[in-house]
């Protein structure tokens, strides 16, 4: 089989790199498809939806796309979609994190939430995998793995009582373990396996 076309939430080396320790058989590779036009959508759903199909009716091959984000309850949801702007178009992982520390409180519920898109034109195929981490948000940030809102996510998985370690606290093991990317990476392995 030919290697599937991959697309992230953008084109970084961080999402590739995660994607691809625990998907390693589906030889995913990173294509530049920037130039490709694809609709702009209101959920991770349907904004991974756009870009597989996007990038497999351009290339004619298998294509798997992703989308996340995180989901503060105290916001109604957000920043949701918007993620990786919450700040504003350019800002940075801080920027973004200081934002959400200022407007939801300490202890508030959120969930990192993921939409795995695989869509194979020739076959006609699409197939979408969605997963969640729930947690909470921490009073202030910890840790130095990870990225985004890792430092401040503290995942209610993995602990039999309150967590006490930030994503950014976490070996990558036991991020992948419970992480929204990793649930949904293995449910796509999975039925990949099993098709």
């Amino acid at each position: 089989m030919q290697s599937p076309n991959f697309v992230g939430p953008s084109p970084t080396q961080l999402t590739i790199s995660s994607e691809t320790q625990i998907l390693p058989s589906a030889a995913l590779v990173a294509s530049d498809l920037a130039a490709i036009r694809r609709p702009k959508a209101l959920s991770c759903l349907k904004n991974a939806l756009g870009k597989a199909r996007a990038a497999a009716e351009a290339t004619g091959r298998v294509s798997i796309a992703d989308d996340s984000g995180i989901e503060a309850a105290a916001l109604g949801g957000a920043p949701g979609v918007r993620s990786a702007r919450y700040a504003g178009a350019q800002a940075s992982d801080e920027e973004n994190l200081a934002k959400l520390l200022r407007e939801a409180p300490a202890g508030s519920a959120l969930e990192y939430v993921c939409a795995l898109v695989y869509v194979d034109p020739r076959a006609g195929v699409e197939r979408v995998f969605e997963a969640r981490c729930k947690g909470r948000l921490a009073a202030e940030p910890r840790g130095a793995g990870g990225f985004g809102y890792d430092p401040a996510f503290l995942p209610d998985d993995g602990d039999d009582g309150p967590p006490t370690l930030t994503m950014a606290e976490l070996t990558d093991a036991q991020k992948d373990a419970i992480s929204h990317r990793g649930r949904a990476a293995r449910a796509l392995l999975e039925w990949l396996t099993a098709n």
